[in-house]
């Protein structure tokens, strides 16, 4: 299991420690197969346990991918609406807001392609409610960028399309970083804020 599955701080309010220990698993072998071609038994067998066993926590193999790709979800709107509801200016706010999303997607790579790639396989019901929790992401990076269009920090004719063009942006970090690459999910985080404001027709805002 990588070293970002055995961190697992994002799951720690998944309780008790064996339903924790398969989605770590399910998470580690829906990046590495993608979520059709892992089987109960394989993530059963990276979580030491039977495949049995893994009926007493998640009934079905969809059931474990809505759980990651809740957690996932939620976790990322509350970053962006953190940062819409922060302090400072719009150029301030939106840099908070691809910062601390694209260290996110960095930091919890693995995480994040099975949360942003495998939506498809959802059941309908779960689907839907992870649909509503991206469109308050989206909404969120909207609300700051209309800030920045009314205060004249920021020159965009299409706010809806920039707005998916920015979420864009930092969720296609998940697809390629690399721990061991060249820059920490900071520097990226960093990098990726400067490029959004340039986006939008603003200067960079200090640290």
């Amino acid at each position: 299991m990588d070293a970002e599955a055995q961190r697992g701080e994002e799951w720690a309010d998944v309780t008790p420690d064996a339903a924790r220990r398969l989605v770590t698993a399910a998470v580690e072998a829906f990046a590495e197969r993608g979520y059709h071609a892992t089987t109960t038994r394989d993530i059963a067998g990276r979580a030491g346990m039977s495949p049995a066993a893994l009926y007493i926590h998640y009934k079905t193999k969809e059931q474990l991918l809505y759980r990651i790709s809740s957690v996932g979800h939620r976790l990322a709107l509350d970053l962006l609406t953190a940062a819409r509801d922060g302090g400072g200016t719009p150029v301030e706010r939106l840099a908070e807001a691809v910062r601390s999303f694209v260290r996110w997607h960095a930091e919890h790579h693995t995480t994040a392609r099975v949360v942003q790639y495998e939506l498809g396989a959802l059941a309908e019901d779960h689907y839907a409610e992870i649909v509503a929790l991206r469109r308050g992401s989206d909404g969120a990076v909207r609300s700051i960028i209309e800030d920045g269009v009314r205060s004249g920090d920021f020159d965009v004719p299409d706010i809806p399309g920039t707005a998916l063009a920015v979420l864009s942006l930092c969720i296609d970090v998940a697809r390629w970083f690399n721990a061991d690459g060249r820059r920490t999910p900071d520097e990226v985080g960093a990098f990726y804020a400067g490029l959004a404001l340039r986006m939008v027709g603003a200067g960079t805002p200090e640290r």
